[in-house]
């Protein structure tokens, strides 16, 4: 790698769903992706079907925190890694009476465990120039919980922790090392619904959202294509309404 090197996006979980739609909404756009995923073939043909050169696909287990570590070191002699998408998961669908501890943690190996590793991965070089973005694909299932989710729903609750304790570790010292999560709504994958939204929609959100560098983004989290409020009191929501002073919610532009 030269120093020249064009800078890389790396994004977890690519090789199917809205990881590989994230990939090539990011490749037409004219940037390199390094696409990690777990199937070699899966990740050839999503190489074959971007602009030629700018999809590396990168085989690794985002459950092993060593394979992990393996594939950034491939990815970075072909470039820094300037930006991170946590897309990785895994939703097994099996009611708690039905799992086993191994099981269980085998679910949050990947769901908490592949955000923490590519995060860890990546992280040294964007402190070392300061700058950086971190996303991480999100749900709200830790807060309402569906049947047969219990590791899927722990594992992503887990993650929005994470963020928030990665935030409190960087964000004053790096405010330029950019990091939130987002939701990207119900979708039409293998682990969303058959109705939902189409992946393809979804990723010109998390396309868009990723490339943006602002630091007011940092903790902030986004539903599709819309950033999601904080929570306010009813004495500030009482003020914001007297004085007419609310402010707006930020959305994305339209695609």
């Amino acid at each position: 790698m030269t120093d020249s090197a064009p800078p890389i996006i790396a994004i977890t979980g690519a090789g199917s769903g809205l990881g590989r739609a994230l990939a090539l909404t990011l490749a037409a756009q004219g940037h390199r992706v390094a696409a990690l995923g777990r199937d070699p073939a899966a990740l050839a043909s999503l190489a074959a079907e971007a602009p030629a050169g700018l999809i590396l696909p990168t085989a690794a287990d985002m459950a092993d925190p060593a394979s992990v570590d393996a594939a950034f070191t491939e990815i970075a002699r072909h470039g820094p890694v300037t930006r991170l998408i946590n897309n990785a998961a895994t939703y097994p669908r099996r009611d708690f009476p039905d799992e086993t501890a191994t099981t269980f943690m085998a679910t949050i190996a990947t769901n908490l465990g592949g955000v923490v590793a590519a995060t860890a991965a990546v992280l040294p070089g964007m402190i070392a120039t300061g700058r950086g973005r971190i996303l991480t694909v999100s749900t709200f299932a830790d807060i309402a919980p569906l049947p047969a989710s219990s590791a899927y729903a722990v594992g992503k609750g887990a993650a929005r922790i994470f963020t928030r304790a990665l935030i409190a570790d960087l964000g004053d010292r790096f405010p330029q090392i950019v990091i939130n999560d987002w939701m990207p709504g119900m979708l039409a994958t293998k682990m969303g619904i058959a109705h939902g939204l189409p992946p393809q929609t979804a990723a010109r959100w998390g396309a868009a959202l990723v490339l943006m560098d602002e630091p007011s983004l940092t903790g902030t989290i986004w539903e599709m294509d819309r950033e999601v409020p904080p929570p306010r009191s009813f004495k500030r929501r009482l003020l914001d309404r007297l004085t007419r002073r609310t402010p707006p919610a930020r959305r994305l532009p339209a695609a």
